[in-house]
């Protein structure tokens, strides 16, 4: 039996005769559509959990310092395939194997992050998808500037090593400066410090909030919407997942397209691919989701202009 691990952690493993999914390194996904669309993916390729696939979940829930022990865990399991879901899972994994196959689904910078030699020829046991594109960043700073065009200065939180990579906060303090607004890096060093840190900056000015590429952000979703709109603070965020949360507004890549593309990368490897020689590949398609019921609770109203473009609304 071969074995896959996914690290958000979910392991994957594959046995000859039934293959298994092993592991899982990250926050529960249980309504995550990104796991789903990969599973769902992964049995449209002949991998049938409980016939031919094993999956094994461990949960970090948004712990960095859980990760080394669940990818050690994986490891020991000689699991097939790691699959990841944030830039830290991917380096424990990196640490922990430097043969076992990687495939990663969330980094924005994965060649200045040290993942892989270059997106064309990753080199190493590293392999997959980039969430981000040159440009991205600068989006979520126009649109949040499209909706709050009063605001002088917005807000980006920022969680210890899950900082935005620096190509991010590069665009970010370029189109900030471009249309006029001030950044305000917060910094959040645990769960707790969500609260008092929303209040502080909605004290200091703050109009607005960008939640860029995070996997902390994203562990404490439901709560980081929930005091956004507490402290009226209109914000844009790097995933759908937050708006269905109750955030405001979303850019970005279709995290559940992303999961049914790591299947592919999955199914190659099974096959004989090598990581180092499949190309790491970046999103060409971006959604924008707005959510009117938050936006009537902001008491915003959304310009035609970016209902026009959306690509969904939530009422």
């Amino acid at each position: 039996m071969r074995l896959i691990g996914l690290a958000v952690v979910l392991a994957v493993s594959l046995i000859l005769a039934p293959f298994a999914i092993e592991a899982q390194l990250g926050a529960d996904p249980a309504g995550s559509g990104f796991w789903q669309k990969f599973l769902e993916a992964l049995r449209e390729l002949n991998y049938v959990e409980g016939r031919n696939l094993i999956v094994r979940r461990a949960f970090a829930n948004g712990r960095v310092d859980r990760l080394p022990r669940l990818v050690a865990d994986l490891v020991q399991a000689k699991v097939d395939v790691i699959v990841t879901t944030s830039t830290q899972e991917t380096l424990a994994a990196m640490h922990a194997s430097s043969t076992i196959p990687i495939v990663m689904t969330v980094a924005p910078d994965p060649v200045e992050q040290g993942l892989v030699a270059s997106l064309a020829r990753p080199g190493g046991n590293v392999t997959g998808l980039t969430n981000m594109a040159p440009g991205t960043s600068q989006k979520f700073v126009e649109l949040l500037r499209e909706i709050v065009p009063s605001a002088s200065r917005f807000a980006v939180p920022i969680a210890g090593p899950n900082a935005p990579a620096i190509e991010i906060r590069r665009e970010l303090e370029a189109a900030a400066q471009q249309v006029g607004v001030a950044l305000l890096f917060i910094e959040i060093k645990g769960a707790d410090d969500w609260d008092l840190a929303l209040a502080r900056a909605k004290k200091d000015g703050v109009g607005g909030i960008i939640a860029p590429l995070s996997a902390f952000t994203y562990a404490h979703r439901v709560e980081f919407a929930r005091l956004a709109l507490k402290y009226q603070m209109p914000g844009v965020y790097w995933v759908r997942d937050f708006v269905e949360a109750g955030g405001l507004m979303s850019y970005g890549a279709n995290f559940a397209d992303v999961g049914r593309r790591a299947a592919y990368f999955v199914d190659r490897i099974l096959k004989g691919a090598k990581p180092a020689d499949l190309p790491v590949e970046q999103p060409t398609k971006f959604e924008l989701v707005i959510n009117l019921k938050t936006a009537k609770a902001l008491g915003l109203t959304i310009p035609q202009s970016l209902r026009v473009r959306a690509d969904e609304i939530i009422q």
